[in-house]
């Protein structure tokens, strides 16, 4: 059996772990998480393991991420089978802050990567990334890792740190990893397990319409509305929040597929707000 990661709790700690493994030249992974770990996050762990010669794993329910009505309180939390996931891949260090630990007494600082959150997840879930920013940031300022490790399902996530990280020159490498899906195609997620039988079923829509829509692009399918249309007749949601495709970089709209784009959508199913995405064009 693996050993189960060391687990730090204090910001000062995780510190001068990071800068002990540094000094005797160590390459640091990172693989930031809100706990919950599935087949996904281990997939990053994984990644992280071969990238790097330290692994460091943070479990934090982020909650300046989370909307007033959304499900910061219900949010599945299971520490003791992150850990055994995590022991699984590889992982040496657990990071498992409190939040007054996060942002102290008097925090009051806010990061925003301002063009990429506009659009997509932007309007239906206002201040999430800046949530996202910020705590990317003050983790990587914690941990201080040379790379960090995150999965393409958050697409428009990726490009903000992607950014973020640019913008401030902190110089550390953002890997992206495919998504990682159920063997039927849904798109892992933490809160896949929200989803009743029969609401499981109908999740597999997003998935098999997304995956129409870029094999009718591989076939020639060139315009934009034509593919969305055909995705968007095979969806079975509850409520739609977007279906669009966009630029795979800078996440406008696009009227036509003529370099690297990618087609999101966000649903609910039931009470559930599931998201997803693939790659169309080259």
């Amino acid at each position: 059996m693996a050993p189960v990661p060391q687990v730090i709790r204090a910001s000062a700690e995780m510190t001068a772990w990071s800068r002990a493994a540094r000094a005797r030249g160590e390459r640091i992974a990172f693989v930031p998480t809100m706990g919950a770990l599935h087949a996904g996050h281990v997939a990053l762990l994984a990644e992280g393991r071969r990238r790097g010669d330290r692994l460091a794993l943070s479990i934090f329910v982020n909650p300046t991420q989370f909307g007033p009505n959304e499900d910061l309180a219900r949010y599945p939390r299971d520490l003791p089978g992150d850990l055994a996931k995590a022991a699984g891949a590889g992982t040496d260090v657990a990071f498992v802050p409190e939040v007054a630990d996060v942002y102290p007494a008097g925090f009051q600082t806010t990061i925003e990567v301002k063009e990429l959150a506009r659009g997509l997840d932007g309007p239906f879930r206002p201040g999430h990334f800046a949530g996202v920013a910020t705590v990317v940031a003050k983790l990587f300022n914690i941990v201080q890792p040379d790379l960090a490790i995150f999965g393409e399902k958050d697409f428009q996530q990726l490009a903000i740190v992607r950014r973020l990280v640019t913008d401030l020159a902190m110089g550390i490498e953002i890997v992206g990893l495919a998504t990682v899906r159920e063997p039927d195609g849904l798109a892992m997620s933490s809160r896949n397990a929200y989803l009743s039988p029969a609401e499981r079923a109908r999740a597999l829509s997003l998935s098999r319409a997304l995956f129409a829509a870029r094999d009718r692009a591989a076939a020639g399918e060139r315009d934009a509305k034509t593919l969305v249309e055909g995705a968007r007749g095979m969806l079975d949601v509850d409520r739609l929040d977007y279906l669009e495709l966009v630029d795979a970089a800078t996440l406008a709209p696009v009227a036509r597929v003529e370099g690297p784009s990618a087609l999101l959508v966000a649903a609910f199913i039931g009470r559930t707000r599931l998201i997803d995405n693939v790659r169309v064009g080259a």
